[in-house]
């Protein structure tokens, strides 16, 4: 993703900035989300029924997810380190965990993600994702002490991907599906992935991953027999590969399909959707393409696989003038925002409009803002009742109400 650093810059030359990631927090976006008009600016109606209710500002929120069995939690990852929790809408003193000294923050580095497991009211587990103090890309599994917090002690490293040589695309998304663990990585970062990571099924940048997190056999998690490169050549974590920056992806669990948004270089910002099963072996064919284009800028020349995935659906750099990073969202499961069910609702950081649209399998139909705007939404979340929310860089976070 591009920094606000260079966002501010020049917004009109987003496509072709340095391609670090969002979230310089000393840099201020145009208009803050949190100044005093906020509480009104927040719950402000939109075509079709929907509003933003702030439900309150943080540091650098990055992520906001809710845990199974926990109805009353909602958690946000804040960038810098930590992980906070929020009791029936109220903000404990406490946070869940905290990170901050085993993190490297900065750009697009920091603590990313988390995620529960279906059975973590049971299993107290739950995973992070997040960059080390040497900047490579690290998942650990904690368990939980009590309902707010997580237990001192309980760390366990279970992946570790070396991403040695530039802070840029680190992915940064952990879902689960059924007991399996899915996470994206970026490609290593620089500008048209120079060493073809995303190409290379030998490594396991530029890749959507599935793993068991689980122990077993004394490794520290395992990999599903059906995953589509085990006893062939390549690592057999991987289940796609051919992505640049996959920052942000969600499993609409109905169908069940994926849905990727997946960061563009200079020109486009692209969004894949296809079912969870035709995922498996997928190639998105980054760098030969960038959405549907010939990728032909720095570092090209990456020849067409052939048979890759093409996305449902992308943008230019160009619209509104001001583009340059999706922000993938979800899929609308909410039933009290009747009029975006079935939809995916979807931003762009230096935009700031929050956007929906028809995913198909083949093209995307009907997208258009929904008159929200949040400035530098960093990430969307969802809680287990399926309510949509997003984060603003700038410390506030909302949550999409009917109105």
């Amino acid at each position: 993703m591009k920094s606000l650093k260079s966002r501010k810059a020049s917004r009109g030359a987003t496509a072709a900035a340095a391609l670090a990631f969002l979230l310089a927090l000393a840099l201020p976006a145009c208009g803050s989300a949190s100044d005093t008009s906020s509480t009104s600016r927040s719950e402000r109606a939109a075509g079709g029924g929907v509003a933003l209710k702030k439900i309150g500002s943080f540091d650098a929120p990055v992520y906001v997810a809710g845990a199974p069995g926990f109805p009353q939690l909602l958690f946000v990852v804040e960038q810098p380190g930590q992980i906070v929790v929020l009791r029936n809408g109220h903000r404990l003193r406490k946070p869940f965990l905290d990170l901050r000294d085993d993190v490297s923050y900065g750009g697009e580095r920091g603590l990313l993600s988390v995620a529960f497991p279906l059975d973590y009211a049971r299993s107290r587990r739950f995973y992070v994702y997040y960059t080390d103090n040497d900047g490579n890309i690290r998942i650990d599994e904690f368990k939980r002490g009590s309902a707010t917090q997580a237990r001192r002690g309980s760390r366990r490293k279970v992946i570790v991907i070396p991403h040695p040589v530039n802070a840029n695309h680190n992915g940064g998304q952990l879902q689960f599906l059924g007991n399996l663990l899915y996470f994206g990585t970026g490609d290593g970062g620089s500008g048209g992935d120079p060493p073809n990571n995303a190409q290379n099924k030998d490594v396991l940048l530029g890749k959507l991953l599935r793993i068991d997190p689980r122990p077993s056999g004394g490794r520290p998690y395992s990999v599903p027999a059906d995953n589509p490169f085990v006893g062939k050549p390549g690592r057999d974590e991987i289940y796609s590969y051919g992505l640049r920056n996959p920052f942000r992806f969600a499993f609409d669990r109905r169908r069940p399909r994926i849905a990727i948004a997946d960061v563009g270089q200079n020109q486009f910002e692209e969004l894949d959707y296809l079912p969870v099963a035709a995922a498996s072996g997928a190639n998105f064919g980054w760098d030969a393409f960038e959405g549907f284009s010939k990728y032909s800028d720095e570092n090209s020349g990456t020849p067409n696989p052939g048979g890759t995935v093409k996305p449902i659906f992308t943008y230019s750099h160009a619209r509104g003038g001001s583009s340059c990073s999706i922000i993938g969202g979800y899929v609308v499961r909410d039933p009290r925002l009747k009029g975006l069910l079935g939809r995916y609702v979807y931003a762009d950081l230096c935009e700031g409009q929050l956007r929906a649209l028809a995913p198909h399998l083949k093209r995307a139909s009907g997208d258009h803002k929904l008159g929200l705007q949040v400035e530098s939404p960093s990430s969307f979340g969802e809680d287990d009742q399926h309510r949509l929310y997003v984060a603003s860089v700038e410390g506030p976070v909302y949550r999409l109400v009917s109105h």
